[in-house]
Formats: structure tokens, C-alpha cells, sequence
């Protein structure tokens, strides 16, 4: 009785590789779920829940609400350039010619570490054109991040 197909012989090398490739093909699916998730087509994702047990880190429009986006902008730059341990620690000046608004922080001593963050002292005034505002306080970053307003204290004009 003759087969009902014929085996062709490959040359050794050429079957290891077809067997490699085999057991790729096989375990690529298997390894590939381990890095590759379907969401459930019921599953909605869970409400953020705010608990009040954390507060919000200062922001600089908290330090003064009067600035809008572009004086907040120039602001935070001014807050990063000023607070830089690389810096010299001079004040470090910001204004908008368009609203006359301008400020200044002022750094007060060296950088220090406090809970793995690189934090510094500083003071902060804004000019509104119509009144003058002062605040000190501590803002802290991580490595090369965002400088963020860790404590924030309004200070009474003299």
C-alpha cells in the first residue's frame, strides 16, 4: 500500500529551523498576553472619588489670584529660574507689558532636602498696577521636575 502523500526530506539545518520557528510562532501568543490587556466590554472605569483627606498643593494662582494665564506663566518660569540650586540666588524679575501686571521671587538661603525633594525658601510679590502683594513660603521639586508650593503664607504690606 503506497502513502497517500509523499514526506520530503529536508536537510537537517533546515528542519531545526523550521522547528524554531514553530516554537516561536507558538509561544508568541502566549508571551503576547502576558504585556497585552482587552478591556471588558462592560467594565466602566471607577468615578474619581475626592476624599478631602489630601488638599491640593498650592499653585502661584493661589499665591495671586489676580494673575491670569500668561502672568501665571511668566510667573512659574520666574519661580523655576529663581529657585534653581544651580542658580546664583539673585530675585529674579517678571512682567506683562499687556496687563502692567510684574512680580519678583526672591530666594531666601541655600536649597536643602527635605523628604527626597530639593526644597527652598522664598518670597514673592506682585504689582497689579492698583495694589502690591506679598507672600513667603517653600516649594519643593523631585529630581529635574516642577518646582511645587509645599507652604504659602500672605504677608501684610509695610
Amino acid at each position: 500500500m503506497s502513502a497517500p502523500y509523499r514526506l520530503v526530506s529536508l536537510p537537517r539545518e533546515a528542519r531545526r529551523l523550521l522547528v524554531r520557528v514553530a516554537w516561536v510562532a507558538a509561544a508568541a501568543p502566549a508571551l503576547a498576553g502576558c504585556s497585552f490587556s482587552i478591556p471588558s466590554l462592560t467594565a466602566k472605569p471607577a468615578p474619581e472619588e475626592t476624599t478631602g483627606s489630601i488638599s491640593p498643593a498650592p499653585t502661584v494662582l493661589r499665591m495671586f489670584p489676580d494673575l491670569g494665564p500668561e502672568e501665571a506663566r511668566r510667573a512659574r518660569a520666574a519661580l523655576a529660574v529663581a529657585l534653581d540650586p544651580q542658580g546664583n540666588g539673585q530675585p529674579v524679575k517678571w512682567d506683562n507689558p499687556e496687563s502692567g501686571m510684574r512680580g519678583e521671587i526672591v530666594p531666601h538661603g541655600p536649597p536643602f532636602v527635605e523628604s527626597d525633594e530639593i526644597c527652598r525658601l522664598f518670597a514673592a510679590s506682585l504689582d497689579t498696577g492698583s495694589a502690591s502683594k506679598r507672600a513667603e513660603g517653600k516649594a519643593c521639586r523631585v529630581s529635574a521636575g516642577e518646582w511645587v508650593l509645599r507652604k504659602l503664607q500672605a504677608k501684610r504690606q509695610s
